[in-house]
């Protein structure tokens, strides 16, 4: 066999891996789609034995979308809550990276392995610490909104490796040559290092999108009890354990498929840039 053959075999084998695989990673989202678009008049809104709906819908979105079923609220709620936390995170990473970059102080390094020690501990050992803290300003229930925003930030400059490792890569000549010229730290990290530093901005911006994106655990323990503050993965299922199970799954499932919307947008469009942060941070450290 000559190697041209043999690497359209290989290929050939590849493919057909990656295809199986993909068919098999798609499958709960095509079944969570079609139930989502399965008439509420048939079976109830409950579960049925049979994949294909037989009459196609949009009754469940129509009820999403709908004063009654409060959805918007919450679907509102978890954007505000990932929006801050993304906003805010991304500003603490990039400052507490660049520091831990370019600059060398007495504690830097012990500071920087104290950091990754803390961070092999899971964070729900301090949740009953957390929420008495909170309770304590009011940022529990009602106030759940904001608090779950201070806590998320709170501890944000602890995730600074892959940032700190991707500016690493950048040579500090360019800050020697502007620090030379009389440019300040300030104005070197943002007027040169942050315009080259896309990949990892946006690497960072996403990660911090979706922790609280995909909340549930803390979030329902800060927000208990109010469903006013609850977000999207509390609220709903609380949702389906206070309502009717059946009656409710087929709308479960459209808030599923709502909830994946904004995080399958951002990876679809920033997908190069993600990876090259990624790639970008991995190199030192």
């Amino acid at each position: 066999m000559g190697l041209k053959a043999k690497r359209t075999l290989s290929n050939t084998i590849a493919y057909i891996f990656l295809i199986v695989i993909s068919i098999i990673w798609l499958f709960p989202f095509v079944c969570l789609f079609l139930q989502s678009l399965r008439s509420y008049n048939e079976g109830g809104g409950g579960i049925v034995e049979y994949l294909l709906p037989k009459q196609f819908s949009l009754d469940s979105y129509t009820f999403l979308l709908s004063k009654e079923s409060q959805f918007l609220r919450w679907y509102g709620n978890t954007l505000i809550i990932a929006c801050f936390v993304a906003l805010f995170q991304t500003i603490i990473v990039l400052c507490v990276s660049y520091a831990l970059s370019r600059m060398r102080f007495k504690g830097r390094t012990f500071l920087m392995k104290f950091w990754l020690i803390l961070g092999m501990f899971p964070g729900f050992l301090t949740m009953i610490c957390l929420y008495f803290l909170l309770k304590q300003f009011g940022l529990t229930q009602a106030g759940a909104i904001p608090g779950l925003i201070l806590i998320s930030v709170a501890s944000s400059g602890m995730g600074y490796y892959v940032t700190k490792g991707y500016f690493d890569t950048i040579p500090k000549a360019l800050d020697e040559a502007a620090r030379i010229d009389g440019a300040s730290r300030a104005r070197v990290f943002f007027t040169m290092i942050i315009p080259m530093s896309k990949p990892i901005i946006i690497y960072a911006a996403l990660v911090a999108f979706m922790a609280p994106w995909c909340d549930y655990i803390f979030a329902s323990y800060v927000a208990f009890g109010y469903s006013d503050s609850y977000n999207v993965a509390v609220a709903m299922q609380r949702w389906v354990w206070t309502n009717d199970y059946q009656g409710y799954f087929t709308r479960f499932c459209a808030g599923g498929m709502l909830v994946a919307v904004p995080i399958t947008i951002l990876f679809i469009c920033l997908q190069k840039y993600y990876v090259e942060g990624v790639t970008g941070g991995a190199v030192k450290g």
